[in-house]
């Protein structure tokens, strides 16, 4: 089995690929796509299709995750790194037309690695290179971050509780039991309330 994991951005793109052997995770590399250089938003979106599609094709990853994109305050930024994020998924396809593709909440992939959904990006690519045995000191933390997803995904999708509970919630935001207590919270509302409703 081999995971490739990315972190989407339109300066920096994170990425990093895992086989699993007999169990266990190994790294087989990670890096970042650079494009803070690049002026022009259109070319950038081309490089990163052109970058990921050259990743797929060289590595062939049997499956493949993404960090989802941040809900914060900035709509700008959310809709840049979403345009990103939907390039690399399509050259993805492009080459591996039927290749399951997760995504993860960035709290989710933090909590996954350290422990703690708040963890800094140091926090996580040191603890990256404790899980793999490795000693990645990447020019940008974008590189561990890309593993951070891949192995994310790995400990999501082999531990039998994790899937019990998940189901097809890995695949959005990664709220999980959480996500789907709120939908039923949400229903049970509607049903409590159908005047509100519009």
């Amino acid at each position: 089995m081999r995971i490739m994991g990315i972190d989407p951005g339109t300066n920096y793109m994170g990425y990093g690929i895992i086989d699993i052997v007999a169990g266990k995770p190994e790294a087989v590399v990670l890096g970042e796509i650079d494009m803070h250089k690049m002026g022009d938003a259109h070319q950038k979106l081309r490089y990163i299709f052109e970058r990921v599609r050259s990743l797929t094709e060289s590595y062939q990853p049997h499956e493949i995750a993404f960090e989802s994109p941040f809900f914060g305050e900035n709509v700008q930024s959310m809709l840049k790194l979403g345009r990103a994020q939907g390039v690399a998924i399509a050259a993805v396809l492009s080459v591996l037309e039927s290749a399951p593709i997760a995504e993860y909440a960035p709290t989710r992939i933090k909590q996954a690695i350290t422990g703690r959904g708040q963890a800094t990006k140091q926090q996580v690519a040191t603890m990256i290179n404790s899980i793999l045995g490795t000693n990645y000191q990447p020019r940008k933390l974008d590189a561990t971050d890309g593993m951070a997803v891949a192995l994310c995904h790995y400990y999501t999708t082999s531990n039998p509780l994790t899937r019990a509970t998940a189901g097809d919630k890995r695949k959005g935001l990664g709220g999980d039991s959480k996500s789907r207590k709120g939908s039923s919270s949400w229903e049970s509302f509607v049903k409590s309330n159908p005047e509100r409703v519009k």
